[in-house]
């Protein structure tokens, strides 16, 4: 399986298509935080790591809004839009700098830990793609 990086237009808005339901079915709620949690401790190690919180109470507060995220999006219980409001992702991102080589670098954050989980190939790269597309809008610098 290829996890490829689509490039990046500036101005670009692509239509993103969610990611298939299976992904919350087969990891249930606990395999999701368990995804997303290993995905930031990547990015805490990585080249952009001074865009994620220094605090262990922050990080693991920023993993759970994350984890609560994805969870809805992939067909789990709306625990953000309950805890958080609606998403509104691209304003909540407008604080901090993000680049098309940041946007890149939280992609390839993910690569590893999708590649390790035992799911079938057609859900993960449904994942993949909404998150390839999907953070494209992130970018703002």
């Amino acid at each position: 399986m290829e996890l490829s990086i689509s490039r990046y237009t500036p101005g670009e808005h692509p239509n993103v298509t969610l990611p298939t339901n299976e992904m919350f079915l087969l990891l249930k709620e606990d395999g999701m935080r368990k995804m997303v949690s290993n995905h930031y401790d990547l990015l805490t190690e990585s080249s952009i790591k001074d865009l994620f919180p220094k605090n262990p109470i922050a990080i693991e507060k920023a993993k759970e809004h994350s984890a609560d995220f994805f969870i809805q999006i992939c067909g789990g219980p709306e625990y953000f839009n309950k805890n958080r409001g609606r998403p509104l992702l691209k304003k909540r991102h407008m604080p901090f700098k993000i680049t098309a080589a940041g946007r890149e670098e939280w992609l390839n954050c993910y690569k590893p830990v999708l590649e390790k989980m035992d799911l079938p190939e057609n859900v993960i790269q449904s994942f993949w793609d909404y998150l390839d597309i999907f953070s494209k809008w992130m970018v703002n610098s």
